[in-house]
């Protein structure tokens, strides 16, 4: 699908956490999650590998602290605020649409924006050891 919607000119980005950074290690801690975090990262990176060569579809992978999953389809957003010491899971999931002045969305989307500056194109070949 989302192949399909990059053929039509949506631009598709995508930003997971490292599973080799030191933000992932510490939230794996923190969530008790007792190492599991960096590989349901690889795994779920899998299902991305064909959208590394697709024009206007791009993966990165950041090193920064997660505060929130963000999902931003045009002018709705889906935020999973992540609690200290709980998994993802086991957090809310907020749905938020953009309106003019809403500081919520706008707030989101600056957070990703810039988490997304700081990420590295994702190479799956150096994954393919794992």
């Amino acid at each position: 699908m989302l192949v399909e919607r990059a053929g039509a000119g949506v631009k598709v980005r995508l930003c997971w956490g490292d599973p080799d950074s030191q933000a992932v290690d510490i939230r794996d801690r923190e969530e008790g999650l007792r190492g599991t975090l960096k590989h349901k990262i690889r795994a779920s990176l899998t299902y991305y590998r064909s959208l590394v060569d697709v024009r206007g579809c791009e993966v990165r992978l950041h090193g920064a602290t997660l505060y929130a999953s963000l999902f931003r389809f045009d002018d709705t957003m889906l935020v999973n605020p992540h609690m200290w010491g709980a998994p993802a899971s086991a957090n809310p999931l907020l749905q938020l649409r953009r309106l003019e002045g809403s500081t919520w969305f706008d707030g989101y989307r600056r957070s990703f924006d810039a988490v997304w500056e700081t990420g590295l194109a994702w190479d799956p070949s150096k994954d393919a050891d794992r």
